[in-house]
């Protein structure tokens, strides 16, 4: 039984102009394979920012890609997801405060439908956004972190050193490293990276 791990837009546009093929991409003993929604397209295109600073979204190489192996919805999963949508949306209006605090956003729309496929397709959602990972926590729900991912195709041999090197590299020259990444860049890439130099903290 493959479990499908669904992409937010970061942890998309992060990954997929380094790793390819990067949607439907198979992995790990599981297995595992990489799925997106139509909604991270709609999110770029409608974004003037994430088009500027990735130019290469819509290269043929990569819209085509999307295209192909872009996850469809029935009407059923649509209504089903609309309802979990709305629960997870409930939440977070219920609780502002504790997805508001230390300058986070609090999940929004998108994200929340995107948990919404988590929970009807029972896959995991990958993202960076702390905000979603404390309301798929509250729901009980999978996620990971990009670089959760990024370690485990590294342990299954889709990426090696060098590619995580590479990919660390374009987080830090687009100024898009976030805490959990450079965190992880010592501890979960500590055999790439060494430890963590001392008076870093």
């Amino acid at each position: 039984m493959t479990t499908e791990v669904l992409l937010d837009t970061n942890t998309y546009l992060r990954l997929a102009k380094r790793i390819r093929p990067a949607v439907g991409c198979q992995f790990g003993q599981v297995p595992y394979v990489v799925v997106i929604l139509k909604v991270v397209e709609e999110e770029v295109h409608r974004n003037p920012k994430l088009r500027f600073k990735n130019p290469w979204f819509d290269e043929p190489e990569f819209a085509q890609e999307r295209l192909a192996k872009q996850t469809r919805l029935s009407a059923a999963d649509k209504q089903d997801m609309k309802l979990v949508q709305d629960v997870l949306m409930g939440t977070v209006q219920l609780e502002i405060d504790k997805y508001t605090s230390h300058g986070r956003s609090p999940p929004g729309p998108t994200d929340c439908w995107l948990l919404a496929y988590g929970q009807i397709k029972s896959a995991i959602v990958v993202t960076d956004d702390l905000g979603m990972h404390t309301l798929a926590e509250e729901a009980g729900l999978r996620v990971w972190h990009g670089f959760e991912m990024l370690a485990k195709l590294r342990s299954a041999k889709v990426v090696d050193n060098d590619l995580v090197r590479d990919i660390y590299d374009a987080l830090e020259r687009n100024g898009d490293m976030t805490d959990t990444w450079r965190t992880a860049k010592h501890e979960e890439f500590k055999r790439i990276f060494g430890p963590k130099p001392k008076g870093n903290d």
